[in-house]
């Protein structure tokens, strides 16, 4: 994404899509693959590098924000505690140097959720915070996709009687997925991208919308064929769901 023009705009794409949290082809296939061993391997061997600069600090809080999700959804509590700490020194330095903002706020909105997902008795006390990040981060860049992604999981998980909503969830799943379509680069063997479809396909999964299921199972294994979580895990469910 013109000579001079093009210069320009291609540095400020990249830098956009950077700070989503552009992959590591290592990590991209550790992801398809749902080899997380080799997903934390590769983070922790490359630690030292990434924290150099703060571009590489935001790609770290990207992947370490991948694992702990993992984490807490195989019950590694201990685990997913302790990388929560490391992001969250990372995402307070970043934080005071003013860099990338947007997406820190994205970050921090994520991290609430993560904590309120390891103790949910937390969420009175808490969760707000989670929605007050997202509209910080939107404030300084409306075309966060994370940020709208979060949006979703915050209007799905609510109560309904506080204000959640799985119509709003899907509307902001799927315009997190118009923004990161808008630029090429940010789908190309972007595991956050994978992860949006594959949230997308839950969606519709767990509210038996099984045909909108099944075309985005089709979409995503056209995208790349061989992402175990949709092929192995969702689409059967999607087929099973369409027989019944």
């Amino acid at each position: 994404m013109e000579r001079q023009t093009y210069l320009f705009v291609t540095l400020f794409l990249l830098l956009s899509t950077f700070l989503f949290g552009q992959n590591n082809p290592i990590i991209y296939e550790a992801y398809k693959k749902s080899d997380m061993k080799q997903w934390k391997k590769t983070t922790d061997s490359l630690e030292y590098h990434f924290l150099k600069t703060s571009t590489g600090k935001l790609e770290l809080i990207n992947y370490h924000y991948g694992y702990i999700a993992w984490c807490i959804d195989q019950d590694k509590i201990k685990e997913a505690k302790y990388y929560i700490k490391k992001a969250e020194v990372l995402i307070q330095k970043l934080e005071e140097n003013r860099f990338g903002l947007s997406m820190i706020y994205a970050y921090k909105a994520a991290f609430v959720g993560f904590k309120i997902g390891i103790s949910p008795y937390k969420a009175p006390f808490i969760g707000a915070q989670s929605s007050s990040f997202v509209e910080k981060s939107l404030s300084l860049d409306s075309s966060n996709a994370l940020s709208h992604a979060l949006l979703g999981n915050i209007a799905y998980y609510k109560p309904v009687v506080f204000g959640g909503s799985k119509k709003e969830a899907i509307n902001h799943y799927l315009n997190a997925e118009r923004i990161m379509e808008t630029d090429r680069a940010a789908t190309l063997n972007n595991w956050n991208y994978l992860n949006l479809l594959g949230t997308i396909i839950q969606f519709y999964v767990e509210t038996k919308q099984y045909k909108k299921a099944q075309d985005y199972c089709e979409k995503t294994l056209s995208i790349e064929p061989e992402f175990d979580w949709v092929k192995n895990k969702l689409y059967p469910q999607v087929l099973k769901g369409l027989k019944s």
